[in-house]
């Protein structure tokens, strides 16, 4: 049987890096996307063998298109796109101009319709599938996110128009919305009021890890979920369950 090839893009850290490792223990190979060649390098040891490194910026539709080709000439097929590159800028509304708006738009947002659109004619050989990540920020409104909880609100939706269209190409379309992530990067901007908060406001009392997402992510592009397609997952600890609104998170 032909190995099955994932491609996540954002890979050289954080989510993108577990969800690129738990691809390989599953006997993935693993097509490893990252614009941060540094980072990407370091990643690149940890994953080891399975796993071939790509260098590109997702917003730029001629490097997304040429990543696509790149990775198709090192593996000759994609069975899964993970679309998990993002930037995380946050700040209050009125300060947020229109340049801050379209650098969160151009990655969060542009960055997973080009890949999507480039990877299309590969999944359909395949039938295979295509994950995007969004946010909780994208379920319901919080402070500080004007730009980045309306990119990944938008990321939702485009899940489901490509479910709705590409079903009949046997293409799966899906989103998995992760809640508060215990990344190096959330650690190190959380104040411990902000860190307490969020342990009052989930229902599990804690951060979701790297692992847990990435547990929910090869899943819905397995073949275990062979008959979902367009589905919005939050893995969150049940935190879009409980409100919204938390002082702590005001800035």
């Amino acid at each position: 049987m032909t190995q099955r090839v994932a491609l996540v893009t954002g890979a050289a850290r954080g989510i993108g890096l577990a969800t690129a490792q738990l691809f390989l223990e599953e006997g993935w190979l693993v097509a490893a996307l990252d614009r941060d060649a540094d980072e990407l390098t370091k990643a690149g040891q940890t994953l080891g063998q399975g796993a071939s490194l790509f260098t590109a910026d997702v917003s730029d539709p001629h490097s997304g298109a040429g990543a696509i080709a790149d990775v198709l000439a090192k593996f000759g097929r994609i069975d899964a796109l993970v679309n998990n590159a993002g930037v995380a800028d946050f700040g209050p509304i009125e300060e947020t101009d229109f340049a801050r708006w379209r650098a969160v738009m151009a990655t969060n947002l542009d960055g997973v319709f080009l890949m999507s659109q480039a990877a299309i004619p590969a999944l359909k050989e395949t039938r295979g599938a295509i994950l995007n990540i969004a946010s909780i920020s994208g379920l319901r409104a919080s402070t500080l996110r004007v730009a980045y909880g309306t990119s990944k609100a938008a990321v939702i939706q485009l899940t489901k128009q490509q479910a709705a269209e590409l079903g009949e190409y046997g293409i799966r379309a899906n989103c998995v919305c992760p809640g508060p992530v215990r990344t190096k990067l959330a650690m190190a901007v959380h104040t411990q009021d902000i860190i307490d908060a969020y342990h009052d406001a989930i229902p599990l009392n804690r951060y979701g890890t790297e692992r847990e997402i990435a547990e929910v992510i090869v899943f819905l592009c397995s073949e275990r979920a062979s008959y979902v397609t367009g589905q919005i997952v939050a893995s969150d600890g049940g935190f879009d369950s409980t409100g919204v609104g938390l002082p702590a998170l005001r800035g």
